[in-house]
C-alpha cells in the first residue's frame, strides 16, 4: 500500500486513473510513469490529454526527479504531477516548489516520517531562502 501526501497531509489516493509505463504507453495514454533519467524533451507534442504523470524517485539522494518536474511545468503541463518513491519529508518543501502536487510513500516510510513531519514542511512557499532574504 502506498499513502499520498499533500499540504494538507496524508490522504487517500484520490487519482482513479491506471498509470502507464512510458515506453509501452500508447500516444492517447491519460496518466504516464516516468522513471527518474527520463528525458521530459521526449514528450514534446505528447502531454495534450495526459492527466497526471509520476515521476520515479529510486533513491532519496537522487533529485533528478525534481528537474523533471520543472521542466515538465514549464513545458506547459497543467495536470497532476506525482512523485513517488523515496521523498523524505524534508524534501517535500522542494518537491512542491519545483511542481509536484502530491508525493506517494511506501507505508513503511509513512510509519518512520509520520503526517506531522510532513506537515510541518507544508507551507513551502513562505520558508525559502529567497523569501527569508526577502523578509
Amino acid at each position: 500500500m502506498t499513502v499520498i501526501v499533500t499540504d494538507t497531509g496524508f490522504a487517500p489516493d484520490g487519482f482513479n486513473g491506471d498509470f502507464l509505463a512510458l515506453e509501452e504507453a500508447p500516444a492517447d495514454a491519460t496518466a504516464l510513469d516516468l522513471p527518474s533519467d527520463t528525458d521530459p524533451a521526449t514528450l514534446t507534442g505528447r502531454l495534450d490529454g495526459v492527466e497526471a504523470i509520476r515521476v520515479d524517485f529510486p533513491s532519496f539522494a537522487d533529485g533528478r526527479g525534481f528537474t523533471i518536474a520543472r521542466q515538465l511545468r514549464l513545458m506547459g503541463f497543467t495536470g497532476r504531477l506525482r512523485a513517488r518513491g523515496h521523498v523524505i519529508a524534508d524534501q517535500y518543501a522542494m518537491a512542491r516548489r519545483s511542481g509536484f502536487d502530491e508525493v506517494e510513500i511506501s507505508d513503511e516510510l509513512a510509519k518512520r516520517q509520520p503526517e506531522d513531519e510532513w506537515k510541518f514542511r507544508a507551507n513551502w512557499q513562505a520558508h525559502d531562502y529567497q523569501a527569508r532574504l526577502r523578509g
